[in-house]
């Protein structure tokens, strides 16, 4: 799970980059700016950021092509993070 985390803030960073990008995953989230930062620890937080990025087939092509990741890790990530319906 901790390179499930990693990846996840890794995505963060990617949408952080980008104002708009950020302002869309805060709108969508229904989250404030301080509210993100106190929660980055959370799992659940964290899967919320990869579930924002593989809503967009352009965000994870772009997160990945930036991170250097291969194009699958984003979902594998998420698989490893609550509430994906795959715990175990």
């Amino acid at each position: 799970m901790e390179a499930a985390e990693t990846l996840a803030l890794e995505a963060l960073t990617f949408l952080a980059s980008d104002e708009r990008r950020l302002g869309a995953l805060l709108a969508q989230a229904g989250w404030t700016l301080p509210e993100l930062r106190a929660r980055l620890g959370d799992p659940h937080v964290l899967a919320g950021i990869l579930d924002f990025v593989l809503s967009d087939e352009r965000l994870v092509v772009g997160f990945c092509e930036s991170s250097g990741c291969a194009p699958e890790m984003p979902m594998r990530a998420r698989r490893a993070l609550p509430g994906s319906g795959f715990e175990g």
